[in-house]
Formats: C-alpha cells, sequence, structure tokens
C-alpha cells in the first residue's frame, strides 16, 4: 500500500475500502470519498468549466497532496442502457457547445489530420492484404479463414470508401483557416455517467481540447454493437451540430475495421471476425442516411 493512501484511510477511517479500475473508493460514517492518483490540474480544468457554466463533475474535496486527489463518491440509480446513452450524449453534447472556440490555423494542421488518418487506413488496409494473401494460398482453409475470406470484399470495401472520402474531405479543407475545437472529455464511457439529483461525468483525468468528434469516436467503438447510435448521433447534433467538415471525418474514422483478433480456439476466432462485419455492417447502416441526404440535395 503506497503510504499517501495509507495516510488518508487512517484519516477517513472507513469501515469499507474497494480498488476500482484507478480509483479507490472509501466508505465511512463521515461520508463516502473516491481516491484517484493525480494526473492533471482537475481544479483549474472544474474552474474553467465552472465559468462556461457547465458544471456535471464529480465534487472535489482535496488536491493538497502532490499524488492523489480526493473526491465525493457520486451515487448512481439505475437507468435502461439506452436511456443512460441519450441522457450521456446530451451532456457531452451540452459540454462541447458550451466549451466551443475557432483557433486560426495554417494548411500544415489539416495536412497532420489528413497524414494521420491516411497512415491508419493504409497500415490496416495493408494488415487484411496479408492476411487474405496468405489465406488464399491455403489449399484447406479453417472455418474462421473460409469465414474471413468469403467477406473479404466487404471489408476492403470500408477501407476503400475511408480513403475516398479522406481525400474528398482533405481537398475541402485545404482552403479553411479556422478549426473548431472544445473541451473533450477524452474517456466517454457508460461506465463514467451517474445521476441521481443531477447529472455527472466521472473521470477527467485525460481531458483535453481537441475537436469535438473524438467523444463522438471513442464513444461509438465501444459501444456500436448494443446501442441505437443512429437516436445517439441524432441527439448529439440537435444540442451541437458538426460542420460538414466534421461529420465527413468522423465518419471517415469509424468506418475502419478493426483488427481481428486470432487468438484462441476455432470457434473463438469466427466470434473475433463476426464482430468485425458487425462493425462494418452497423456502421454502413448509421452513416447512409445523412449521404442519401446528399445526395438528395445534389439532384
Amino acid at each position: 500500500m503506497n503510504r499517501s493512501l495509507d495516510i488518508i484511510k487512517d484519516t477517513y477511517k472507513p469501515y469499507n475500502y474497494t480498488i476500482k479500475g484507478k480509483s479507490h473508493i472509501l466508505k465511512s460514517t463521515s461520508g463516502d470519498i473516491v481516491v484517484k492518483e493525480k494526473q492533471n490540474d482537475i481544479r483549474a480544468l472544474y474552474e474553467y468549466l465552472r465559468t462556461r457554466n457547465f458544471t456535471s463533475y464529480p465534487p472535489l474535496i482535496d488536491d493538497s497532496r502532490k499524488d492523489y486527489n480526493i473526491y465525493s463518491y457520486v451515487s448512481d440509480t439505475y437507468i435502461p442502457k439506452e436511456q443512460k446513452a441519450s441522457d450521456l450524449i446530451k451532456l457531452v453534447a451540452n459540454l462541447h457547445q458550451k466549451t466551443t472556440y475557432y483557433k486560426e490555423v495554417t494548411h500544415d494542421e489539416y495536412q497532420k489530420i489528413y497524414e494521420k488518418v491516411k497512415e491508419q487506413i493504409e497500415y490496416l488496409r495493408f494488415y487484411y492484404d496479408q492476411t487474405f494473401d496468405e489465406y488464399f494460398n491455403e489449399i484447406y482453409p479453417s472455418p474462421s479463414h473460409y469465414f474471413l475470406l468469403t467477406n473479404c470484399g466487404k471489408i476492403l470495401a470500408a477501407f476503400d470508401f475511408s480513403l475516398h472520402e479522406l481525400e474528398n474531405w482533405y481537398t475541402k479543407v485545404s482552403t479553411l483557416k479556422k478549426y473548431r475545437v472544445c473541451q473533450i472529455h477524452n474517456n466517454l464511457s457508460l461506465q463514467h455517467y451517474r445521476k441521481s439529483e443531477q447529472e455527472y461525468l466521472l473521470s477527467w483525468d485525460k481531458s483535453r481540447i481537441d475537436t469535438p468528434i473524438i467523444d463522438l469516436i471513442h464513444f461509438y467503438q465501444q459501444e456500436y454493437f448494443d446501442l441505437p447510435f443512429n437516436s445517439i448521433l441524432e441527439n448529439y447534433l440537435k444540442i451541437n451540430p458538426l460542420s460538414k467538415e466534421e461529420q465527413q471525418l468522423f465518419f471517415i474514422v469509424i468506418s475502419m475495421p478493426f483488427k481481428v483478433d486470432f487468438k484462441g480456439d476455432e470457434f473463438k476466432v469466427c466470434q473475433e471476425i463476426r464482430k468485425v462485419l458487425d462493425y462494418v455492417y452497423k456502421t454502413e447502416e448509421l452513416i447512409r442516411p445523412y449521404y442519401s441526404k446528399q445526395e438528395e440535395q445534389q439532384q
């Protein structure tokens, strides 16, 4: 046990002590607290959020120690997962909207984004190309290899779409001089949302100023399978609309299939391949209506 944690325990004298992830939850007769290792200046962040009229963060009790922050424990009430996701995305949209500003940028800033995303697309595309080439040469492919091969066209088409859209996006932003940023949570998940008397977003240690689509990307990639993201995205856009360029970049990034985890037996690997295909189909279903609207407007 870290000496600082020992001192905190001696001070609060908890009757129950739980470790959950990177948090230490201490329950005592004087109140419940959460102890987390200090990673950034949370007080300065909270002060900034307060000036923007956003106060949905856990109360900070003590940040005087060098290595740990102490927060009030925030209780939770049961909410169906779909409703919780809807409430969370509306809260995040408010966070983005209230902290939005535009900064002047040079063409180099957009070029860095373009090169970073293109590198990721090409890396994943090469990974799948190599895998498909290897499996095509097998005389008797295993069930998992055959399953992947029969769906290679769908996976490769997703990369083709991302790369094509990235080139279009880069052409559009090449003349822009401003870039929208805001305070992003950067660790968005249902586990970090609480609702009792009021709403709270927990775990602000990774928060930073950046494009709002990062929070959307992280949340989608975590919860794409279980949640109705069509309505979730609609709820977000009602509060904090994305520009056409932001929306396009969001669709580009989420359209890239992730790598298959080939660890485990045949059944396990087939499940992992199914996850990738589910991701591709669900992402296509999410973004298709937005491109259909664009096509209608162009006619």
